[in-house]
């Protein structure tokens, strides 16, 4: 496969993935995403033949950087479980804040195609595989040496969700409410972030600590 090659079909990515994300699956048009990658409708069928094949590849591709993420921190045994926490709810932020969208685009998806939810469980599942016995299984390890105090696994990966995902599906109310512009880049979502990681780090230090 040439580099050429390559980057046309990076470009459709590109362009696929921001079309879909702002515009949900109905709203997308393949003309429109054609243009603004800069190719003829014909070249981007010759790539992705259906637009089914495109918006799968991208809610693939999208879900799995999101969960991989996470995965990537707690793979890492030789730090401690509250710094792996730590870096996993801030590349978790970060992914979230690079994908703002995400989270209202698979709500909308879900509630408009509920069939698009056997999907996204299995793209999950394809990534996550057995995180949450990982998960249990380390924070076990770490309460029984004094370092954290015990929880169930759901509850801490819940917690973790809850305080990173939330924000951005409220962005555009909360953005009415205050005046605010939350754009990617405002500081505010660098307060965000540390608050988020301050409140799970205060949650698993011990009373005695």
């Amino acid at each position: 496969m040439t580099k050429h090659h390559n980057n046309k079909e990076q470009d459709i990515l590109a362009a696929a993935k921001v079309e879909f994300l702002e515009k949900g699956y109905d709203g997308a048009r393949t003309t429109s995403i054609a243009r603004i990658a800069g190719v003829t409708h014909a070249m981007l069928h010759y790539y992705f033949k259906t637009k089914d094949q495109l918006f799968e590849r991208i809610f693939h591709e999208t879900i799995g950087t999101l969960v991989k993420s996470i995965l990537d921190v707690f793979t890492q045994d030789e730090m401690p479980f509250k710094d792996r926490m730590a870096k996993a709810l801030e590349m978790h932020f970060e992914v979230i804040r690079e994908n703002h969208l995400l989270p209202l685009f698979m709500i909308r998806e879900v509630a408009s195609r509920p069939e698009r939810f056997s999907m996204i469980k299995n793209v999950i599942s394809s990534f996550a595989g057995n995180l949450l016995v990982t998960m249990q299984h380390d924070i076990d390890l770490a309460a029984k040496r004094g370092e954290i105090t015990p929880i169930d696994a759901p509850t801490l990966l819940l917690d973790m969700l809850s305080l990173n995902v939330f924000p951005f599906i409220i962005k555009p109310v909360f953005e009415a409410a205050t005046g605010l512009n939350l754009n990617a880049e405002s500081k505010f979502w660098d307060q965000r972030k540390k608050e988020n990681i301050e409140i799970i780090m205060r949650r698993l230090t011990p009373s005695q600590a």
